[in-house]
């Protein structure tokens, strides 16, 4: 397949009349349309205004898509014992399945093609299952749970690690690949010392194997990991074997210079999830400082339940703007910088290298917009335009894998109007008090 329009091969490099050319889940080639329309003659072709690498979520929750607005406007704790996990806890497995299925779903509309989801405890077979059939590519991990939880999502421990290693075995590489494992504690808060460093064990004993858990997200949470362990977060999750770089952080809001040492020195992911933080009145991570450090920064929505949406667009703009208005200085974060964050920053920190920029060799990760727009009227600078004026609903074609997930309003591998209406009626039938 031959897809042409104006590329955007990376944060450097746009080719305003170009082309990419996709053979089986390859790039095969980027340039001039005109060079590779020659050189590739018999390609299926197509035409967009716009092109793209897949964005990443560097960290979501999908199976709190069913939750969307059920606490809006409360502090992170309450939030989560009194709403969320609650919620969580009233999932089923037809019930997680379309969560899941609505989450990858509004991903795949707004151009995300490769996720790193938070699960729950419970039916994450349902998840993976949908993240293979619907065709995103993903860093999925169940949630670990033993301590400080409510019925229903507290495990014993070792029942836990061994639930986390037989997904491990039944999914990690599963899709050619595509769909790979993250050992998931949700919080120091809620695991126990044995199961944060069972989860290093898992993690060194199969290969290419990510743990992806919250960290520092607010002051409350600190204060309580403080009064358990006589530790910072982050030197505590240091002290566990919860860094490293097949370690993601997310937010990592509240961190002093000792441990943002300790996430430089380590190689751990950060992702930055500013809507979240927003609305939860979190705080403001220091992105700035993290980059300045050569810490890898991601972006991620987080959940509906905390964001409300899973737009990346959206949160590119919020990701650069928090910043510019918490440092006083309209020149941090340009949009090129944010774009980044948001595809080949998010790749490495879910461990694919091979994601987050339009190159030959690369994976055909492609998503195809729409500038026929008043909002993109006029276009001077186009990474400008994908950091501070589109939106999820520009997005016209996304290919995954070099398969075409989503096309012109379509989900192409299943029918997204039986999601929605399935989603609404259980919604409804949620434990939301």
């Amino acid at each position: 397949m031959l897809l042409a329009g104006t590329v955007v091969v990376d944060s450097t490099t746009v080719i305003q009349e170009g082309a990419v050319v996709v053979e089986g889940d390859r790039i095969a080639a980027v340039g001039d349309e005109s060079d590779l329309g020659e050189a590739y003659p018999d390609h299926e072709r197509r035409s967009f205004d716009l092109l793209m690498p897949g964005l990443v979520g560097g960290h979501v929750h999908s199976v709190q898509s069913l939750g969307r607005g059920i606490a809006d406007d409360t502090a992170l704790f309450d939030w989560l014992y009194d709403a969320v996990l609650p919620m969580e806890a009233s999932l089923d497995a037809d019930a997680t399945r379309v969560a899941a299925e609505l989450g990858y779903l509004e991903l795949l509309e707004s151009g995300v093609t490769t996720a790193v989801d938070h699960l729950s405890v419970a039916h994450a077979d349902e998840a993976f299952e949908a993240a293979i059939d619907l065709g995103i590519r993903g860093r999925l991990g169940k949630v670990l749970m033993d301590d400080d939880a409510p019925d229903g999502l507290r495990e014993e421990t070792q029942a836990a690690l061994d639930d986390s290693e037989r997904l491990i075995r039944n999914y990690h590489g599963a899709a050619d690949g595509r769909v790979q494992y993250a050992l998931t504690p949700r919080f120091a808060v809620t695991c126990t010392e044995a199961c944060l460093r069972g989860v290093r064990d898992l993690a060194d004993r199969y290969d290419g194997v990510r743990i992806h858990t919250h960290a520092s997200e607010s002051r409350d949470e600190i204060a309580a990991v403080e009064t358990e362990t006589g530790m910072r977060n982050v030197h505590w999750l240091d002290e566990v074997g919860l860094t490293g770089e097949d370690v993601i952080l997310a937010h990592c809001v509240w961190t002093d210079e000792s441990e943002r040492r300790v996430l430089a020195e380590t190689g751990t992911h950060v992702v930055y999830c500013p809507s979240s933080n927003m609305k939860l009145a979190s705080g403001v991570a220091p992105v700035v400082d993290y980059l300045d450090r050569g810490i890898n920064v991601a972006v991620g929505n987080d959940g509906p339940p905390c964001n409300n949406t899973l737009d990346p667009f959206t949160e590119m703009r919020q990701a650069s703007l928090l910043q510019k208005v918490d440092a006083l200085d309209p020149t941090v974060t340009p949009a090129g910088r944010v774009f980044e964050m948001a595809t080949i920053n998010g790749a490495k920190a879910a461990g694919f290298d091979d994601v987050g920029r339009l190159a030959s060799g690369w994976k055909a990760d492609v998503v195809g917009l729409s500038t026929d727009l008043t909002r993109a009227t006029p276009l001077r600078d186009v990474l400008s335009h994908l950091v501070f004026s589109a939106h999820g609903d520009d997005v016209t074609f996304t290919m995954v894998d070099g398969e075409v997930c989503y096309d012109r309003g379509e989900l192409v591998a299943a029918d997204a109007d039986a999601i929605r209406r399935r989603a609404r009626e259980r919604a409804r039938e949620l434990d939301v008090s």
